[in-house]
């Protein structure tokens, strides 16, 4: 009974990692897959000429400056928001830890609609700016304020795991050597922190390419304005250009998994090098 058990085993396991990899190809892989069908099924030619019309090229350019933008305000807020969290202790800490992944638990569209309340033509602060000829919403800096709401925890908890693991004996010894605190910030912590920066920024920008949610509301999707990549996805697919829209999807899939996997071989490098003697 116990042999047959035994035998039995190897079976399981290979019928549960089948089971696995066959879910993860129809529910992740597969619909990607299905993009090609459309982006270039009349030619790899007419899939280049799509990607170079005027409106596909303004969308990807403002995609790719808004996720710049973005990475780099979350780079600086977040970071921040990640020392707060990890070397401080005050009241309603846990409540305020909390508070950071909101982003991530409420809709975007939520999220896009709540800022165009706030800062729109008829919202408390959108009145103040409108008198004084400032436009937020439906502009590039209504743009980053959507993602940088959205993208706000990936830069927080890259460097704050980082910084839980990162001794402060080096900063101390430097304080004790006479530098500032300006120095030791940068000569000593961000250095020390680079690995979460890293990881914080790709995470950042990879989320914003594909924003939809929060950019719908917030931009008004006026084309060669302040159509991002996404909204020129969804505005395309809506008037029945299938091929237009598959072939700036299939564009933004492969920059986002390009992404990824330059981070996946940055932190395997990392540990390799950590494990070197």
């Amino acid at each position: 009974m116990a042999a047959r058990s035994r035998n039995l085993d190897p079976l399981v396991r290979w019928s549960l990692f089948t089971s696995v990899i066959g879910l993860f190809f129809v529910l992740i892989l597969l619909p990607l897959v299905s993009l090609n069908q459309y982006a270039v099924r009349e030619g790899i030619g007419v899939f280049w000429d799509r990607l170079k019309e005027p409106d596909a090229l303004k969308a990807l350019w403002l995609t790719v400056a808004v996720a710049l933008a973005t990475t780099a305000v979350n780079g600086v807020i977040g970071t921040a928001m990640a020392f707060i969290l990890t070397r401080y202790r005050f009241p309603g800490r846990r409540t305020f830890n909390a508070l950071v992944d909101i982003p991530l638990a409420i809709p975007t569209v939520v999220t896009g609609f709540a800022l165009l309340l706030l800062y729109g033509p008829f919202g408390p602060f959108g009145k103040y700016l409108d008198e004084h000829d400032i436009r937020i919403m439906f502009s590039f800096p209504g743009l980053l304020l959507g993602h940088v709401f959205v993208t706000f925890p990936f830069m927080v908890r890259a460097v704050a795991a980082v910084l839980e693991t990162t001794p402060r004996s080096p900063e101390d010894a430097a304080r004790t050597l006479g530098a500032t605190e300006r120095q030791v910030l940068f000569l000593v912590t961000l250095p020390s922190i680079r690995e979460g920066l890293i990881a914080g920024s790709f995470l950042t920008f990879s989320r914003s390419l594909g924003e939809f949610g929060a950019s719908i509301m917030v931009s008004g999707n006026l084309v060669g304005r302040t159509q991002t990549g996404p909204l020129y996805i969804f505005s395309r697919f809506n008037t029945g250009d299938v091929e237009g829209a598959s072939a700036i999807a299939i564009l933004l899939a492969v920059a986002s998994f390009l992404i990824l996997l330059l981070l996946q071989f940055f932190q395997v490098g990392r540990k390799g090098k950590e494990g070197t003697p």
